[in-house]
């Protein structure tokens, strides 16, 4: 299907002169389109996303430092005596063409060129025993985990929780560094072509998982940092072992020794971390019936 989505700050930023403090209503942050009910979909089956294409609407894109929220400031969860850093704008020129994104510095005339690597900081089911969580959140159910791997070729596998899985995505990023570390990363509204399918039956998916070409990918999201660490490689054991019959200690020790640790973020509610393992240490595992191959193919 194809579909569009808003910013996180719904087009109300639009240049320097715009500071989300004063033009955004903090209750409307990060709008997700969807919910979509899909079809056939249980609590216990496994919601496939594979990401055809995710391309900027606009030709331009922002970012923004904002008050009392980012990794290098105080934040009302780590409170200090201390001011907040200064609430800034940053306007990016997106040439979709060219395949780049121009950061421009506001304090000086500094300015280089980026690539381009559109991705959606949140996709997710709706989450299970009927909670209501924020858009800005990222848990078991996924939503805002805010990882650059969530990109055009990539699948992604949501346990699904309620009756249609309400599924829903948003936050598109021009591009964003793996942390999103001053916790705004370039925001633009996005045109993303997917395919959806279902996993019936099978072992259950209790964290978002990833898949692309060449590798497999669990996360956790948790405060403190560390227990994000920990469900994301314990997550990637626990499918190890499930995709290779090795016993636990055997499937720990691989994972150990072949494991890429990219921080998605550290400024969101909650934190989340992946853990990735090249498929070519995993040879002729069948991953989820086949179906990151059999949806790049449709």
């Amino acid at each position: 299907m194809s579909t569009w989505t808003l910013d996180c700050f719904a087009g109300r930023v639009r240049s320097t002169a715009d500071l989300v403090s004063r033009v955004c209503d903090p209750r409307f942050l990060n709008p997700q389109t969807g919910p979509f009910y899909v079809e056939g979909a249980e609590p216990g089956d496994t919601l496939a996303v594979h990401f055809r294409s995710i391309t900027p609407r606009e030709a331009r894109g922002v970012s923004t430092t904002v008050p009392l929220f980012g990794s290098l400031t105080a934040t009302r969860a780590t409170a200090m005596l201390h001011d907040p850093l200064p609430e800034r704008t940053w306007v990016y020129e997106i040439d979709t063409d060219a395949g780049v994104v121009r950061y421009d510095a506001l304090d000086s005339p500094f300015q280089v060129d980026l690539p381009l690597d559109p991705m959606h900081g949140t996709v997710g089911v709706a989450p299970a025993l009927g909670e209501v969580r924020s858009a800005l959140a990222p848990g078991d159910w996924g939503g805002n985990m805010d990882t650059p791997e969530m990109r055009a070729g990539t699948t992604c596998y949501l346990g699904v929780n309620v009756e249609g899985a309400l599924f829903s995505l948003g936050d598109g990023h021009a591009r964003q560094g793996e942390g999103e570390t001053c916790g705004v990363a370039v925001e633009c509204a996005m045109d993303t072509e997917l395919v959806v399918d279902l996993v019936k039956g099978g072992p259950p998916t209790p964290w978002p998982r990833l898949e692309n070409d060449e590798f497999l990918m669990t996360t956790g999201s948790a405060r403190p940092l560390e227990d994000a660490f920990r469900i994301a490689h314990t997550e990637m054991v626990g499918w190890v072992r499930e995709l290779t019959g090795l016993s636990s200690m055997d499937a720990y020790q691989l994972v150990s020794q072949t494991a890429l640790t990219p921080i998605a973020n550290v400024v969101d509610t909650n934190y989340t971390v992946v853990a990735k393992v090249a498929k070519r240490y995993l040879p002729d595992v069948v991953v989820m019936d086949g179906t990151h191959g059999g949806l790049r193919r449709s």
